[in-house]
């Protein structure tokens, strides 16, 4: 009988390190099935974040590599990044013709896609109530304005974004008549985009585009009478 029991027990102490060793081969492979999961979902964001970080640096960041300023240095690239969409590639460039007051600068900025952005300066004679009425004439009331310092500035409420400034210039070596048609130095700029891409922020930038060309050209066309301008033009408040 001793003989018996001590089989028995020894039948129970296999039965239990068989179970212990049965649970103990679950607990592994429950443990290297959640590594293998773990491990594969790290690889899977490491490659999504992969993607998309070459998506945003192949097909979103033309802008970014145009060089800090564009169009011989007249326009600041952080500028230009806030009038035109994202885009793939973009190439910018500049024209010169004429001195004093016959010169005639412009920008250019294009893109991948179709937006793209112009600018322009040319030295007129013309008054802010001459300018003010010429572009009236094809904005109407739908415009925003803003001034300072004798600077005027508008936009057109559009989604072509459409703005320009005004800035009071006499060249050098002629003579400035106060009392009619005075000169001036004139900017243009324009952002041809889709509709969804316009809007007040493509106004604000397309103008500070105007106002910065005209900046520029200001030093250009050696105006007679030095004049401070300030870092920006004030902001629109209605559009």
């Amino acid at each position: 009988m001793a003989w018996e029991e001590r089989e028995r027990v020894k039948a129970r102490v296999a039965d239990q390190q068989s179970d212990r060793t049965a649970e103990n081969r679950e607990w592994i492979a429950t443990k290297e099935s959640a590594k293998g999961f773990f491990f594969c979902l790290a690889v899977l964001c490491l490659a999504g974040g992969a993607a998309w970080f070459g998506y945003v640096q192949i097909f979103t960041r033309g802008l970014e590599r145009l060089p800090a300023k564009v169009c011989d240095g007249a326009v600041d690239r952080d500028v230009v990044i806030r009038a035109l969409p994202k885009t793939r590639s973009a190439e910018e460039g500049a024209t010169r013709q004429g001195v004093g007051q016959d010169l005639h600068f412009s920008c250019q900025v294009y893109t991948s896609g179709e937006p793209f952005l112009t600018g322009w300066v040319d030295v007129e004679r013309a008054s802010p109530q001459a300018w003010l009425r010429y572009y009236s004439a094809d904005v109407g009331d739908n415009a925003v304005r803003v001034s300072v310092d004798g600077i005027e500035a508008l936009a057109k409420l559009n989604a072509s974004g459409r703005a320009s400034v005004y800035v009071p210039c006499a060249p050098k070596g002629v003579q400035a008549d106060e009392s009619s048609r005075p000169y001036a130095i004139i900017a243009e700029a324009n952002v041809i985009a889709a509709e969804e891409d316009a809007g007040a922020a493509v106004r604000q930038a397309v103008t500070d585009v105007a106002y910065q060309l005209a900046k520029h050209s200001y030093k250009l066309v050696e105006c007679q009478a030095p004049r401070g301008f300030p870092d920006e033009l004030p902001r629109y408040t209605n559009g």
